[in-house]
């Protein structure tokens, strides 16, 4: 039986007049270095080289504290509906939309880094509420994960993604979903991996962006466009991941100028949401600068720059080689990923993969980048799973 609903209690996020004051105060005092020394470099990724451009950020940290209107976010967020509750003495954070329609299955959908709930807010509604009646809809559950925005911060080390994934469990029974879906990606993909490994007798099935072979898996039988994959996801490994390795390794170094600088903040994001974008140069060509400033200011009002590094710390490269999903998946391997799962390694690992898809474009952020592509991808694979059970 479910739990009673009065372990759950509705919740207004709601910034102080004066934490926003300072935050613009912070942003006009900002101390920015000297431009990149490829400074004038063409439109394209070699303008990224050194990171984030200067003209890029100053360009941004203008409109934040000038444009940007962060009430208008508070508001989206109240309309979907928010709330709170406890879950192995930590506070929860989670947006519920519950759909109107008598047909519609739970679906718990969980961001990853450098995202928040902020992915999901453009989409919760079509999903929620489709306008096509044949369309299935979905009771969408969007927790913060621990750490991150509204959420508490773990004051102790253990909160990695096999306890994320329980608490999940937990909280969508609270909910009275003993059965439901679930959906995510980077994060949010391992911890559905996790879910769908660990809880079949719940989880209905899963749809996942991010699938993560065993070990030790040989390239032998790939095909080339599959072998390039592999080969780009090493690439990205060894030469352009020292972001997780610091996070993995000292979140807490790193969190002082995260918590501190919010121009530093940004710098950190925005270098991800550029790198890992379908885009030639920037990710404003797919992503508007309101949806990413909206993410980054969650951030930085909750103070989660270095709790949300850790998980990093709990559970990088931690997710159980011997782990097997055996309820229904469905997998979409967006092209501008930056790790990409070859199907023969993810059939060993995923056992009933219903349906598999590689779309045309799309990149790390699929929810904001692609949102159109993204609900109707979503939708398709889920209703995939669900016509198996």
């Amino acid at each position: 039986m479910p739990r009673p609903r009065s372990d759950v209690h509705a919740y207004e996020a709601r910034a102080s007049d004066a934490d926003l004051d300072d935050l613009r105060a912070r942003l006009a005092a900002a101390r920015l270095p000297e431009a990149e020394t490829v400074h004038g470099a063409a439109p394209g990724p070699r303008r990224w080289g050194q990171g984030v451009p200067l003209a890029d950020l100053t360009d941004l940290v203008d409109y934040w504290r000038t444009g940007y209107d962060w009430r208008s976010f508070e508001e989206r967020l109240h309309r979907i509906g928010q709330f709170r509750t406890t879950v192995d003495g930590l506070g929860i954070h989670f947006l519920h939309r519950r759909s109107p329609r008598a047909d519609a299955t739970a679906l718990l959908m969980t961001h990853g880094w450098p995202g928040s709930v902020a992915e999901f807010v453009d989409v919760v509604d079509a999903l929620a509420d489709p306008d096509d009646a044949d369309a299935p809809a979905f009771h969408v559950v969007a927790p913060s994960l621990p750490g991150f925005g509204y959420s508490d911060k773990p004051a102790t080390t253990g909160w990695g993604t096999e306890k994320i994934a329980a608490a999940w469990v937990e909280l969508m029974g609270r909910l009275g979903y003993d059965r439901f879906l679930a959906h995510g990606g980077d994060w949010g993909g391992n911890i559905t991996t996790v879910l769908g490994g660990r809880f079949p007798a719940q989880v209905l099935g899963i749809h996942t962006t991010f699938a993560e072979g065993p070990p030790g898996l040989t390239t032998d039988g790939l095909t080339a466009t599959e072998r390039t994959w592999a080969e780009e996801t090493r690439d990205f490994w060894r030469h352009r991941a020292a972001y997780a390795k610091q996070q993995a390794t000292r979140p807490q170094t790193l969190g002082y100028a995260l918590v501190d600088s919010p121009v530093g903040l940004l710098a950190w994001l925005l270098d991800k949401f550029a790198e890992w974008s379908d885009t030639e140069d920037s990710p404003f060509e797919t992503i508007s600068r309101d949806r990413v400033l909206d993410d980054v200011t969650l951030y930085w009002l909750t103070r989660t720059g270095a709790s949300a590094a850790r998980i990093y710390y709990e559970s990088h490269n931690a997710l159980d080689p011997a782990l097997r999903v055996d309820v229904p998946a469905a997998i979409t391997m967006y092209p501008r990923d930056v790790e990409k799962c070859p199907r023969p390694w993810a059939r060993e690992r995923y056992r009933r993969i219903v349906r598999w898809r590689e779309p045309e474009s799309g990149g790390h952020f699929p929810s904001l980048e692609v949102p159109g592509y993204f609900v109707e991808d979503l939708r398709e694979g889920l209703a995939a799973v669900l016509a198996v059970r």
